[in-house]
């Protein structure tokens, strides 16, 4: 993948809209792009956040270790954010992130993505609503979870 087709991948991004081109280009070009095989961990639940990864092709399911087996609770697809809640809270990675089959992402160190969100505050905004996207979903499942029951 060039470097023109990542910053069209980091376009489609809606975390990342805001940003102008140039701007775009210069991430696209400090962050580290990796490929990810079946069945590869991309971030492991509990471990510390030092990074956000982006997907650009492939898909991951979100898994979550309850008393040693993992459940998946999500699938993520092209464009989806992998690791912001660590980075932005510090505290250990919620859930493990695997790759369901090949996989290229993204990964942009803390220092970057802090730096994004500092020179672009519509990136904090983006964020925000993403994480209460994410709550709102958790808790309509909670809800059910609890129905069915």
């Amino acid at each position: 993948m060039s470097l023109n087709q990542e910053v069209d991948a980091l376009r489609r991004v809606p975390l990342f809209q805001p940003i102008e081109p140039r701007r775009l280009k210069l991430l696209a070009f400090t962050s580290e792009r990796l490929q990810f095989n079946p069945g590869q961990d991309i971030v492991v639940q509990g471990e510390p956040g030092d990074a956000v990864y982006i997907i650009l092709a492939g898909q991951a399911d979100v898994l979550i270790d309850n008393a040693g087996q993992m459940i998946p609770v999500a699938r993520l697809e092209d464009n989806a954010v992998i690791g912001e809640i660590a980075i932005l809270t510090g505290v250990a990675r919620t859930a493990t992130v695997r790759a369901v089959g090949d996989l290229t992402a993204l990964r942009i160190g803390k220092e970057t993505f802090f730096k994004l969100i500092t020179d672009i505050p519509d990136i904090g905004m983006e964020i925000m609503k993403e994480l209460a996207r994410r709550l709102e979903r958790t808790t309509a499942e909670l809800q059910k979870a609890k129905a069915a029951a």
